[in-house]
């Protein structure tokens, strides 16, 4: 912060102090202006400009300064000045006072609390961007948060100004009426029994009611603004249509039909996604044909006759394809339907907020639910095309085992695919252009990781850039590395570099619902996109591409729809868990260590090994850990990491403590089977508590001790 910044800090604080220390705070309680009352109003009356203005002045100061006491100022204008001119003098100086708090927070706060707490102002600055003025209009209007904090708050965003200022006047308008009213009534007692006057009652009445009827006609000004040009359908045929019968779309229904909604299903290819499909099942499968592989060939460690396995491709890509039609019956549409879901294949287009046309007809419902999924991402690299390239929806295709697999990408896919069919037999090389694998993960959990895959015969190469893909004998993927360019041969490549979200060929562009800059559909935090009956869940609109998280999603989205008239739900994504299912597995919820440091969160760290857990020791997978980022000086858990065996299970264990608030402390005092894997929680929980040991009490415990032996 630079010197003429701190200089206006304490300017600022120095006035304040100096106002609220010098008796100008005793001007600012309501039995002190109730005294002043008679002698106001015959100043008033003798000087109306110069009040006016001078009381206008002393609220701006007491605003600009974030004072408190400006609902007390607001109820003494209305009371000597009277409604209408007090109205016009505490709107007017309220704006103007918030405008100068507005900017004071702006030049002095705003580029040092960016830096340290810029991921907490994404949602502020999410809503500016979005709806800039109106969204600042619906804070004054439905005040969750007090004006100062607002005024403060809109500070650190890049809102200007004059847009401050106008939106304020209008948003604070109702708000001040009904105060400055407040304020004619109380000015107009003769004594306390007054107090109980219908005028009175009624003014705060309104005061209470407030915050609900404007809700109510911030919501009608919004639909009368997006669903302009719409005709809307006098009745419907159906309460909700969901699109896509992925896992979001499934239980989206599921629950409709359970609450006995009137619910269509739309799928224009196979029920269930990409999870049973092309995603969780089949490379679940995999992984397990691998996994016994592996312990095949690795028997002679635990005293069995090693020696290379032999493995027949055909036959674990039939275990793979016969663990989805083991699993379809649950997704299928026979299930759904009798669980009450109209379930139509055929491909749907958003016709109006309304309706959507499914192969010639036109099915018209209250709520939308879109729930269209994602698809791996390609990326523009020059001659893909002409080379022999699979995805993670296209490798299950595969009936021959390839001898060399080059998979494109470290996230968890390209990792657990490339682990897999190295395992299988595969000559794998894995390229990964960041300097680490699991690039949201915390770099001691991708390294064990990394190591792992390495272990198994994958080729790592980080750093290291796709350029050219070349067919031929063999084929080639060219890459540049620290200024360097080599050619990697392979039979099969793998590109598993992200996922894109489905939101081409329904017809969105149709009624103009926005993207966000990574290409997902743009909603609220009840997952409702510009129009309010539709909403979104899943890989479509994130923010997590999980089956999970879709799962979660759904619930939010069929409660909001079909219930949102009497209460509406925010997403909650405070406890999300993810693994990557390799060998060790790698999960994570909540805050990571490299995250915390990012966003200037204070924690504190505590790890321990899974090579001390007695359970890893005996079934020898020692590799890994468990971290838990907790409060300061607290056992409040902020996040955890396992890396480990089973860690997928482990991290549940956190998500429910996180969840339930259950700290460390009450982990610890929790009976264990032993012994589990799951006891790494425990014990990661008593590293903590040894770090916190009360030295100088044990000190004392230790001369009682001495004293009960007869010592000296």
């Amino acid at each position: 912060m630079g010197a003429k910044k701190i200089l206006l800090l304490v300017v600022v604080v120095a006035a304040a102090l100096a106002l609220y220390f010098g008796g100008g705070s005793e001007y600012l309680t309501l039995a002190r202006m109730q005294s002043l009352l008679g002698t106001a109003r015959a100043y008033v009356d003798a000087n109306p400009l110069g009040a006016a203005l001078g009381f206008g002045a002393i609220y701006i100061i007491v605003t600009a300064l974030s004072l408190p006491g400006a609902t007390l100022l607001t109820l003494f204008c209305g009371a000597v000045f009277g409604l209408w001119q007090g109205l016009l003098i505490a709107s007017f100086a309220s704006s103007i006072g918030a405008t100068l708090a507005m900017l004071v927070s702006r030049y002095v706060l705003r580029d040092s609390v960016r830096a340290r707490f810029g991921e907490r102002l994404k949602r502020i600055d999410a809503g500016i961007e979005r709806e800039g003025g109106f969204y600042l209009f619906a804070l004054r209007l439905v005040p969750v948060f007090p004006f100062f904090v607002i005024n403060l708050a809109m500070g650190l965003t890049a809102i200007r100004a004059w847009t401050f200022y106008w939106v304020s006047q209008l948003g604070m308008l109702a708000g001040t009426f009904v105060y400055v009213n407040a304020g004619r009534e109380l000015g107009e007692l003769e004594s306390l029994s007054g107090i109980l006057s219908p005028g009175l009652l009624l003014a705060f009445a309104a005061l209470g009611l407030l915050p609900l009827v404007a809700r109510k006609a911030l919501d009608w000004l919004r639909a009368r603004k997006v669903y302009a040009g719409w005709d809307r359908p006098r009745r419907f045929d159906r309460n909700l249509v969901v699109i896509g019968a992925g896992a979001a779309g499934l239980v989206t229904s599921y629950i409709a039909a359970t609450v006995r909604a009137k619910v269509t299903l739309i799928e224009k290819a196979e029920m269930g996604g990409d999870c049973l499909n092309r995603g969780c099942v089949p490379s679940k499968a995999l992984i397990r044909a691998a996994r016994a592989a592996a312990e095949a060939n690795e028997g002679g460690r635990f005293g069995m006759q090693a020696g290379k396995t032999e493995v027949d491709f055909a036959k674990v890509m039939q275990h793979v394809r016969e663990s989805i039609r083991t699993i379809e019956p649950h997704d299928s549409p026979e299930r759904y339907r009798k669980l009450g879901v109209e379930v139509i294949h055929g491909e749907a287009k958003l016709v109006s907020p309304w309706e959507v046309e499914v192969d010639g007809r036109t099915l018209s419902a209250r709520h939308i639910v879109i729930a269209t999924g994602a698809r791996p991402f390609v990326p523009p690299i020059d001659g893909l095309d002409g080379v022999p390239y699979r995805t993670s929806d296209t490798i299950w295709d595969l009936d021959a085992l390839p001898k060399r697999l080059l998979v494109l990408g470290g996230g968890p896919i390209g990792c657990e695919l490339a682990q897999s069919f190295a395992r299988l037999g595969s000559e794998t090389t894995l390229v990964e252009m960041a300097d680490q694998l699991l690039g949201r993960e915390d770099a001691d959990a991708a390294a064990v990781v990394q190591a792992a895959l390495e272990a198994d015969g994958v080729e790592v190469l980080l750093g290291h850039k796709a350029v050219q893909a070349k067919a031929g004998e063999p084929h080639t993927l060219r890459v540049e590395h620290a200024g360097e360019s080599s050619e990697l041969p392979f039979d099969v490549l793998l590109v598993a570099i992200g996922r894109t979200a489905n939101v081409e060929g329904y017809g969105l562009d149709a009624l103009d619902i926005p993207l966000r800059k990574n290409k997902t559909i743009e909603t609220d935090e009840f997952l409702r996109t510009r129009y309010p009956n539709i909403l979104c869940v899943g890989d479509v609109t994130g923010p997590y591409q999980l089956t999970h998280a879709g799962a979660h999603q759904a619930w939010y989205a069929a409660v909001n729809a079909l219930f949102g008239g009497f209460k509406s739900f925010r997403a909650d994504y405070s406890v999300m868990p993810a693994c990557t299912y390799t060998e060790p597995e790698q999960a994570r919820v909540g805050l990571g260590e490299r995250e915390a440091k990012e966003t200037g969160t204070e924690v504190e760290v505590v790890k321990y090994a899974m090579s001390e857990l007695d359970r890893a020791v005996a079934e020898a997978a020692t590799a890994g850990f468990v971290k838990v980022l907790v409060a300061p000086g607290k056992d409040r858990i902020l996040g955890a990491t396992v890396v480990g065996e089973r860690a997928g299970e482990t991290i549940a264990l956190f998500a429910l403590a996180m969840k339930q608030g259950i700290g460390l402390d009450k982990i610890l005092g929790t009976v264990f089977a032993y012994p589990t894997f799951a006891e790494a929680a425990k014990a990661v929980a008593g590293e903590r508590r040894k770090r916190h040991k009360p030295d100088k009490l044990l000190d004392w415990v230790e001369r009682y001790h001495r004293w009960q032996r007869g010592g000296p």
